[in-house]
């Protein structure tokens, strides 16, 4: 039996990407990660709530899928005050899907959240047109397209949200899907690749890739980065989307710098500097110890090398071995 779309009070949405929120310092940064990141989340909603948008989370809520402690969930579940929808991330996860183990689990049991996947969609009218808004989380298979069952003299808008290592320009190197139409779908905005990157138009499939709103490593790709939201504005016969940046600090009063290497020989420079760093930034989640491995192990067997890679992870990540893959 078809359904009517209901009127939503929104001018349009709001795409958060990936704020990675955790209790401990990452990286080498030098601030109070874990407030700064709050804040920036709290910005956005209060910039959705005066804006008249939906707020929308696009995977990785959090940075660790399990121990995270109970002041955070406070945190989260006092902004949470509002409709919010999203998607789960490979970091929200502790397996390849999600259980009841995983703390943003308990944000959606709460009622905080509203999580999309193949069975929930998002349906409802902003400014007199239909649109529906699904959801492909971290692990599962992109859809061949979208063909709605609900009868309308007006084609809804079809905006689908997905947290995977998609062929960008840029990311040629990692990224394993590539863009193509996707029939019925107008929409897909991608998580998981935590800086922007530009729009590409497969027939009627405009994909995009808003980035995170939290810099967690030091690199060149973070020093770039220009923490945003993604704004999408809905009127009866059309929609366009723009960019709002959040209020960050610059690079420099984010990061520590790096130690400069000696002009020793290589595979003593590689050693001093490795401990140089390690000694001068002891990070809470062990970032100086991984980049002292990383210049050192190439001297020791491949073997021992996964070993040391692992025991490193384990003693450095407070809910064990998670994705190992290196930030953006």
């Amino acid at each position: 039996m078809n359904k009517a779309y209901p009127k939503a009070p929104y001018k349009g949405l709001l795409i958060i990407g990936d704020p990675h929120l955790e209790a401990r310092i990452p990286g080498f940064r030098k601030d109070d990660y874990p407030r700064v990141i709050l804040e920036k989340l709290r910005w956005s909603l209060d910039y959705a709530r005066t804006e008249s948008l939906l707020p929308i989370i696009l995977g990785d809520l959090f940075h660790l899928p399990r121990s995270n402690p109970n002041w955070l969930l406070v945190e989260i579940m006092n902004q949470f005050d509002t409709e919010i929808l999203g998607i789960y991330g490979n970091h929200d996860v502790h397996e390849n899907c999600i259980t009841d183990d995983d703390t943003i689990r308990v944000i959606q049991q709460a009622g905080r959240i509203t999580l999309l996947d193949k069975n929930t969609c998002y349906r409802a009218e902003i400014n007199g047109r239909p649109i529906v808004i699904g959801g492909t989380p971290w692990g599962r298979r992109l859809p061949h397209g979208y063909f709605h069952d609900t009868e309308s003299r007006i084609t809804p808008l079809v905006i689908w949200l997905i947290h995977h290592d998609i062929i960008f320009p840029g990311y040629e190197d990692q990224g394993r899907i590539r863009p193509k139409e996707m029939p019925g779908i107008d929409l897909i905005i991608n998580g998981h690749i935590h800086r922007r990157l530009g729009e590409i138009q497969k027939g009627r499939t405009c994909w995009l890739t808003p980035g995170n709103i939290s810099r967690r490593a030091r690199s060149d790709a973070t020093r770039n980065h220009r923490p945003a939201v993604l704004r999408v504005d809905i009127d009866r016969t059309s929609w366009h989307y723009q960019y709002v940046e959040i209020p960050h600090q610059p690079f420099e009063a984010v990061f520590h710098e790096a130690v400069a290497d000696t002009t020793m020989d290589e595979t003593k420079s590689a050693f001093v500097s490795g401990l140089a760093e390690l000694q001068s930034r002891r990070t809470q989640t062990g970032e100086g110890l991984m980049q002292f491995l990383e210049k050192n192990l190439d001297q020791f067997e491949d073997g021992v090398i996964a070993e040391i890679k692992q025991l490193a992870y384990e003693v450095t990540r407070n809910d064990g071995p998670e994705d190992q893959k290196t930030d953006d």
